[in-house]
């Protein structure tokens, strides 16, 4: 990891617990990182050479739009949480703290259930009416989208906690190896297909996502866990629409492209293009890992004024993140068609559209942790229109690059819609906050 010994020095120097903090919530989450990486991406090969281009890239295709409907069905719950749950910490608000615990997973169990039920009507509908491809396999997917959006709430406030390994490790790591070792099991007796692919993932999703929750409310302290729950439902409610909002510009952002390829150009185009995407995303999981802990981190240092210190830390991070995925992207790039090799033959043609994606993830992570800084500084608002309107210039350039260029042009729309929401929040995050996170204010 570049620059740790400087920076563990530097935060020494300062004799600052928080950030001590962010040392062991970092390593802790870039391990997680890196063995969820690699777990998933096996897992993703893995699928692609049993199931098939076409029947992988249906995989893909629902998986895609389960999870864009759980992020949605989670109402800004799992980001308002990591605003909440450090606050009634620091207050020994136990009862507000379990309140906020227990209130958020009813809520999002509910709005799940409501959405998955109002789905599968929707695409029974056109089933019907319009003779909608892949429908069973739509379904069966729409019906993960409670444990979806469980797993990501859970996740967050296992964050909110400091618990980085049990927040990232069972969603990340357990559920891709237990998905691999029920599927090869089921495909030593036959073929895996797209719906028992899916119905396999949920199977997995379930079995974690009850470990994970046992492990994390075993483990919660006597205030919290004998404390009556009070409720400030109003309050949260007033921080998680715009992140709602928020949430869902950037599910929008970043599924946009594989919901538009399958229903413009069919499952088969997703299952290329998805081999790219996946591929594109080994560039940022360090800013993943660094944003794991980070977030709480912001929060803390704004509360206390200190502009210098969140400065400093900012631009130590920016180092520490870009170089390793300039290194990556490098190494990608120069590698394209071996490593698309190991989906399968016909994905080495996703080799251009792999170069573009990687370009426009090194601009996210050049950036720095814009969203972050915003979010858990009170900004909520400013970047949820920036990403608002930065979606809906993603859905009209796929739109257009698509139907003139496929998949390449699919690629060009995400990179570039990448790149203007990185850059305007960065604007914003100068202007309001005084702070420069991008990689090039450390060469000043």
């Amino acid at each position: 990891m570049p620059h740790l010994p400087k920076f563990e020095s530097w935060l020494q120097h300062q004799q600052s617990d928080l950030l001590n903090t962010l040392v062991r919530g970092a390593r802790a989450a870039l391990s997680v990182q890196i063995f969820s990486a690699i777990a998933i991406y096996i897992s993703q090969i893995l699928l692609a050479r049993w199931l098939g281009v076409t029947e992988y890239g249906i995989y893909d295709y629902a998986i895609a739009l389960s999870l864009s409907l759980a992020f949605l069905a989670g109402l800004g719950l799992p980001t308002a949480v990591l605003r909440f749950i450090p606050k009634y910490q620091f207050e020994q608000d136990w009862r507000h703290l379990r309140g906020i615990i227990w209130g958020s997973w009813q809520q999002t169990l509910i709005a799940s259930l409501i959405t998955a039920i109002f789905s599968t009507i929707v695409l029974q509908w056109l089933s019907i009416h319009y003779r909608l491809e892949h429908s069973r396999s739509l379904i069966f997917g729409v019906w993960s989208v409670p444990l979806m959006a469980l797993a990501i709430l859970q996740q967050q406030i296992a964050r909110a906690f400091q618990r980085i390994t049990l927040a990232y490790a069972p969603y990340l790591i357990a559920y891709p190896l237990v998905l691999i070792a029920i599927a090869f099991i089921w495909q030593l007796h036959e073929n895996l297909n797209s719906t028992e692919a899916i119905a396999l993932s949920i199977l997995s999703l379930l079995l974690v996502l009850l470990v994970q929750a046992l492990l994390f409310y075993r483990e919660l302290t006597t205030e919290i866990s004998q404390a009556v729950p009070a409720y400030a439902i109003g309050q949260w409610w007033r921080v998680a629409l715009p992140l709602m909002f928020l949430d869902g510009s950037s599910i929008v952002l970043s599924q946009t492209d594989t919901l538009m390829l399958g229903a413009m150009l069919g499952a088969k185009a997703v299952g290329i293009y998805s081999a790219a995407l996946k591929t594109s995303l080994w560039v940022h999981f360090i800013l993943t890992a660094v944003n794991a802990i980070f977030a709480p981190i912001i929060a803390s240092l704004h509360a206390q004024g200190d502009r210098q210190g969140l400065q400093q830390l900012v631009s130590t991070i920016a180092r520490w993140m870009f170089y390793p995925a300039l290194a990556i992207a490098i190494g990608l790039i120069v590698f394209a068609v071996p490593v698309l090799q190991l989906f399968g033959t016909e994905f080495t043609a996703a080799r251009g559209a792999l170069i573009v994606l990687i370009l426009g993830q090194l601009v996210n992570v050049g950036a720095g942790s814009v969203g972050y800084l915003l979010m858990m500084t009170g900004n909520q608002n400013p970047a949820a229109s920036v990403m608002g309107i930065s979606a809906l210039v993603n859905v009209v350039l796929n739109l257009i690059g698509i139907h003139w260029l496929g998949i390449f042009g699919a690629a060009l729309a995400t990179a570039f819609s990448m790149m203007l929401w990185n850059v305007w929040l960065h604007a914003i995050v100068v202007k309001r906050l005084d702070v420069r996170p991008s990689i090039l204010a450390t060469f000043r």
